[in-house]
């Protein structure tokens, strides 16, 4: 087992890993919706799939918090390897963001992970008024400034950010779109295609999904630029089902596994 195989099952949940130039950025000039498409207490758990291991598992909560007596939500990420995977590579890592409940722009972020003996301990202080990223690294006690753009995003933000924000009606097939971020020490451009709607039989039944390929960088880790597949529910949620990757070496899939406190019905369809 790889660390690759976590970096994977975050993308189910954050639609992120280091990724090609974009070329539209998801315009968010417009109104603040009025409801957002989740709120407090909002908790998942995917299950990732490498070949025929049940390699790891992936949970995903978002509670209120504050920060300097500002109301924000803190979504808090966690994953492990299980089982037969975990006596070959041991792995547990743990995200944060605390992200303006409004606007959808992240505040603070941080990222603490243990993979096989290799460990990161980073906080990354957003500040989007001067347009400023100030990283923290924990384990070597050092601080480093970065530019940003407007309406950048942390790995996990972003997942929240594209569920408000997504251009709802206006996607045609094989549009793409795409936002800034911010990971560890880089800016990046995510871009993700649309590629239409289909129809998945999941664990809860029949699902209406939106389909999407995040473009990924091919070479060490994935075995193509389109090697990636994600379906999202078609409904006001906006969440993760599955996906799907071709790997350098192998195959992973991760699936949705347990949910609860959604804002909006989960919508099942009934023959």
């Amino acid at each position: 087992m790889h660390k690759k195989i976590f970096y994977l099952s975050l993308i189910i949940y954050i639609f992120t890993c280091k990724i090609g130039l974009g070329q539209i950025i998801l315009n968010t000039e417009k109104k603040l919706p009025k409801q957002l498409p989740f709120k407090s207490g909002e908790w998942f758990e995917f299950r990732i799939h490498y070949g025929f291991f049940n390699a790891s598992y992936a949970t995903l909560e978002l509670l209120n918090d504050t920060i300097n007596s500002i109301p924000v939500l803190h979504a808090k990420g966690y994953g492990r390897t299980t089982g037969l995977a975990r006596l070959f590579f041991k792995l547990e890592d743990y995200y944060d963001t605390y992200f303006d409940e409004k606007e959808v722009i992240p505040y603070w972020f941080i990222r603490d992970i243990y993979e096989g003996g290799y460990t990161k301990n980073l906080e990354i202080n957003f500040d989007h008024e001067n347009r400023e990223a100030l990283v923290h690294n924990k384990k070597n006690n050092s601080k480093e400034s970065f530019e940003i753009k407007k309406n950048t995003q942390d790995l996990m933000s972003a997942f929240y950010y594209l569920r408000t924000f997504y251009p709802e009606g206006k996607m045609v097939k094989n549009e793409t779109f795409s936002i800034n971020m911010f990971f560890d020490y880089q800016n990046y451009i995510f871009k993700m295609k649309y590629l239409g709607k289909e129809t998945l039989n999941t664990e809860f039944g029949k699902i209406r999904c939106m389909k999407f390929r995040p473009l990924v960088q091919s070479g060490r880790v994935f075995r193509e630029k389109e090697s990636v597949t994600l379906w999202i529910t078609d409904d006001k949620n906006k969440i993760p089902i599955r996906l799907q990757a071709e790997l350098a070496i192998g195959a992973i899939k991760v699936d949705l596994d347990k949910f609860k406190n959604l804002k909006y019905p989960f919508k099942i369809i009934v023959n």
